[in-house]
């Protein structure tokens, strides 16, 4: 199936490296194993780490889009924030580094080059980082928020099978 198909996208955002910023990675990985073992054809999940191009070239053809990545804020360690992609998507700065194209550049600059091929509607959701040092574990924080954030998820696509088969039938 290509991605042309899909209603719904769901791209973790991080870097394993860096503790807390794994956050996003970790949890499109739990979701990529949980979508093996309850597969549906129309949500794909993607592991993006930090390549802001690859999000725009994956969104493309999803009605819907989830990003996932962690944040730093100086909020509480494991706060969850839920955004539309609306209020976080940002013009890309002139760069010769593909590092400083982001995901927020991202979904400005897939909304302007892919139009009615891009999801219409983006969701974002970040967890505020403890530690981000070199390493790779959670804090406990993050872990639980972590957690959190993929029941949620888990519960949308559910949602969307439900939706899917209601009308099918």
């Amino acid at each position: 199936m290509t991605n042309d198909q899909t209603n719904l996208t769901i791209i973790g955002c991080g870097n394993l490296n860096r503790n807390d910023d794994a956050v996003g990675v970790i949890i499109a990985q739990r979701l990529q194993q949980y979508l093996a073992t309850y597969p549906h054809p129309h949500v794909k999940v993607y592991d993006c780490g930090t390549a802001g191009m690859e999000v725009m070239f994956k969104a493309r053809g999803s009605k819907h889009l989830i990003i996932i990545d962690a944040s730093s804020t100086n909020s509480e360690p494991g706060a969850v924030f839920k955004l539309p992609g609306e209020e976080l998507e940002a013009k890309p700065e002139p760069s010769y580094n593909l590092h400083d194209f982001r995901w927020d550049n991202a979904i400005a600059a897939g909304r302007k080059i892919f139009k009615d091929d891009f999801p219409i509607g983006v969701t974002v959701y970040l967890i505020e980082a403890e530690n981000l040092d070199f390493g790779w574990e959670l804090s406990r924080a993050v872990k639980h928020s972590a957690d959190f954030v993929f029941e949620e998820v888990k519960t949308i696509i559910e949602h969307n099978i439900k939706y899917d088969k209601k009308v099918l039938s």
